[in-house]
């Protein structure tokens, strides 16, 4: 019996120390690949779609996905010109909203486009937002109260793109990593219960893109993968040494890598909407991170901002001509297609769900290597782009169009 007890108490402080490590959500999912460990999803959605159980409106301007936790919902917003981080109970009533500094509101031809843009991280009792001019604050996930703020354009010499901060930050268990995109401060580290700088590198002295970095424990140790306007990146996550790094071939000003690098099984995984570029690539990582070797680039297949899923080493993304494809890991050749609308895309309980950016969503079954239609619904609610990436927790769809988030039934 004693013996029984000891292993029960150990088991239990093993997951007490795992979740300490571990955010508790983040930007597209635990790993950031997209993937949502959720289980007993409808397989099939009714003909109308599955059910709306309840919409908040009042979020103001933006694009960023929730982060959701099992009894929060955290999102930011943008209203009269001001960034907030919104905090929601899971039947969609809001708890507190705290204030964030200034918002993206852009100049000329981004101004179009204005609004929210990164998704925060929830970590233990801490939030981590980001406002699009480059602010990032802690606030406790009770009640919003600020625990510190750094704007890393005025205190890191970072610059605000043309489109603005869009990073969603990454969070280990000591600190919070970030890309001011600076010449001295290319990337750095804080202290993420105090903000104070832990270490900045001057890297490649690159200018940021508009991805998101990615956490990875590598036998040798711990790295942070990351995209800039030139390159994709491989840095020790303990004091920032760049330890390899890819050419990215091409960029566009008006939306030069978007989306966030996907890791898998030893594998670098990531595409672009340059021409010319690369398109989709699949690159070799080395055990220690300080080599990468290109596997394959496939130039046909391309998207800005829409997010890609690798499922038993197959690549997925959406591409132009409303389509989700699928890529074989050996070569990068097509060799599955559907007819969705274009747009974001994730996975979870052998789903995928595409939001396109027409405001069509699809459900589509994966078995077998094969991708089949199983139900569709048009958001409606909200208001502006659908540009937002979905996201799944606790059997629930959540949708964030603009001004609204809309929370649908898909468990079964």
């Amino acid at each position: 019996m004693i013996k029984a007890s000891l292993s029960f108490t150990i088991l239990i402080l093993f997951a007490f120390i795992h979740s300490c490590e571990q955010p508790l959500a983040q930007w597209r999912g635990p790993d950031r690949n997209g993937i949502f460990p959720e289980s007993n999803l409808m397989d099939q959605w009714p003909d109308d779609g599955p059910e709306l159980l309840w919409k908040y409106e009042g979020l103001g301007r933006g694009y960023a996905a929730p982060a959701v936790t099992d009894d929060k919902i955290f999102i930011n917003g943008e209203q009269e010109g001001k960034s907030y981080l919104f905090a929601m109970d899971l039947e969609g009533n809001l708890l507190w909203k705290s204030p964030n500094g200034d918002e993206f509101l852009g100049e000329g031809f981004s101004s179009t486009y204005p609004g929210s843009r990164s998704t925060p991280t929830v970590h233990g009792k801490l939030v981590y937002a980001t406002s699009g001019q480059g602010q990032i604050a802690c606030f406790e996930t009770s009640g919003g109260k600020e625990k510190w703020v750094v704007n890393i354009v005025e205190y890191l010499d970072g610059e605000v793109g043309e489109f603005g901060y869009s990073e969603s930050v990454a969070v280990d268990k000591d600190r919070v990593y970030c890309f001011p995109g600076g010449s001295g401060s290319n990337l750095a580290a804080l202290n993420r219960f105090t903000g104070k700088v832990t270490w900045t590198q001057s890297a490649l002295q690159d200018t940021f893109a508009y991805g998101s970095p990615v956490l990875v424990d590598l036998p040798s140790g711990d790295i942070l993968i990351t995209t800039s306007r030139h390159h994709l990146s491989v840095v020790d996550r303990s004091n920032g040494e760049l330890l390899s790094s890819y050419v990215l071939e091409g960029y566009e000003y008006d939306g030069e890598h978007c989306n966030t690098a996907v890791y898998s099984n030893g594998y670098i995984y990531f595409v672009a909407n340059d021409i010319p570029g690369q398109g989709a690539i699949r690159l070799q990582l080395s055990p220690d991170g300080k080599s990468i070797k290109e596997v394959w680039r496939n130039q046909e297949i391309m998207n800005n901002f829409g997010g890609l899923v690798t499922v038993n080493d197959h690549l997925f993304t959406t591409i132009k001509g409303n389509k989700l494809v699928s890529l074989d890991p050996g070569n990068g050749e097509v060799v599955d297609t559907l007819k969705v609308a274009t747009g974001s895309l994730i996975f979870a309980d052998n789903k995928f769900i595409c939001y396109g950016n027409n405001g069509t969503i699809n459900l589509v079954n994966y078995s077998q290597e094969k991708l089949e239609h199983a139900g569709q619904l048009k958001v409606r609610d909200g208001s502006g782009q659908h540009f937002s990436h979905p996201v799944v927790a606790n059997g629930i769809l959540y949708i964030r169009r603009g001004d609204g988030l809309m929370a649908y039934r898909i468990k079964e």
